[in-house]
Formats: structure tokens, C-alpha cells, sequence
């Protein structure tokens, strides 16, 4: 039987190489590339839908945290930010307040927040969406 961080990893991969279906085209996520995190060390972004896609209403990333990184702190101005915590641990820091990242756990960061996502040693993988889109 699978774990649950076996389970987790093996959703993620199916996003990697999965497909957006829209009114008469489809998009392979394979054909969108990882994106090194400008600022952060061992973070990056496959960016599944963004604004063009979406009418300009909301984004929606892969985000990998290697073991040990973080997402610096930072804030989203106008976005509202969820993350939905697919495999691996960490720490997300919101107004002072640790929140324990586990697989099954759906964070909301509302905008002009600063926060902080912190990877364990096992690395943190998730979904990221943003209300208007990031980009």
C-alpha cells in the first residue's frame, strides 16, 4: 500500500504531465516549464493556468519546495492566495502565527499578508491559486 507522502508525490506527477481542457483546444502541462523562483533558492513554479486562460480571473501553480528552502517572506498586494499542501511538511508563517504544511491541508492568505513558506527536510509540494491571477 501507498503512504500518504507516496500518494501525494504521485498526484503532483499527474499534474505535471496533465492537460488543461478548454472549449476546443487542450493545453500539456508538459509544455509549460518549471520556473525557478526569481528571489527564492530551491523554489519553483510550473504556472498551469494564468490569466490568458482563465479571462484574467484567477492562476493556478505547481510549487516545489525543495528539502530545507523557503519561500521568503513577501506579500500579495491585491491577491488572495490559497495553497493546498499535496505532499511533504513545513511551516507557513501568517501574521506571527506557524501553521504546520501536511499533505490534505488548505491554507488562506488573504491579500497584503506577508508570509513565509518553510520546507522540511522532506521538501514541500502544492497547489497554489491566486485571486486576480499572479499572472
Amino acid at each position: 500500500m501507498q503512504t500518504v507522502q507516496e500518494a501525494g508525490k504521485t498526484l503532483f506527477a499527474a499534474f505535471e504531465q496533465g492537460e488543461l481542457a478548454l472549449s476546443g483546444r487542450r493545453v500539456k502541462f508538459m509544455e509549460r516549464d518549471w520556473q525557478p523562483h526569481s528571489q527564492f533558492a530551491g523554489v519553483a513554479l510550473k504556472h498551469l493556468l494564468t490569466a490568458a486562460d482563465t479571462g484574467g480571473a484567477f492562476s493556478y501553480h505547481l510549487v516545489r519546495v525543495e528539502p530545507g528552502c523557503a519561500i521568503g517572506e513577501h506579500v500579495h498586494a491585491t491577491q488572495q492566495e490559497t495553497h493546498e499542501v499535496v505532499a511533504g511538511d513545513g511551516v507557513c508563517r501568517i501574521r506571527n502565527e506557524g501553521i504546520d504544511y501536511r499533505a490534505g491541508l488548505i491554507s488562506l492568505i488573504e491579500p497584503g499578508v506577508r508570509h513565509t513558506v518553510t520546507a522540511s527536510e522532506k521538501g514541500l509540494l502544492m497547489f497554489a491559486k491566486f485571486i486576480p491571477p499572479l499572472l
